[in-house]
């Protein structure tokens, strides 16, 4: 049985949504695709309303962290990655 996204650590109900809306509505398949290319993929189809602390929830999610343990280091590995 898939684990659904709603049921992550780090990822609200907002968030939660939209990754459903670009084909991305499980936990498996968030690992898969990674942070970066869901963040792109929700940067693509919402615009300038999904922020950096997606970016950084998304991996928080599949690290299983709250996002604000996401250290300065990896937020710039990941601002790096997806090009902002």
């Amino acid at each position: 049985m898939k684990t659904p996204v709603e049921g992550l650590h780090s990822l609200g109900p907002v968030t939660a949504k939209r990754l459903a809306e670009v084909g991305i509505a499980d936990a498996e398949s968030l690992r898969e695709i990674g942070p970066v290319a869901a963040y792109k993929k929700l940067r693509f189809r919402f615009g300038r309303d999904v922020t950096l602390n997606a970016l950084y929830g998304l991996d928080a999610a599949i690290r299983n962290v709250h996002w604000r343990e996401i250290d300065d280091t990896r937020k710039a590995e990941l601002r790096r990655e997806a090009g902002v």
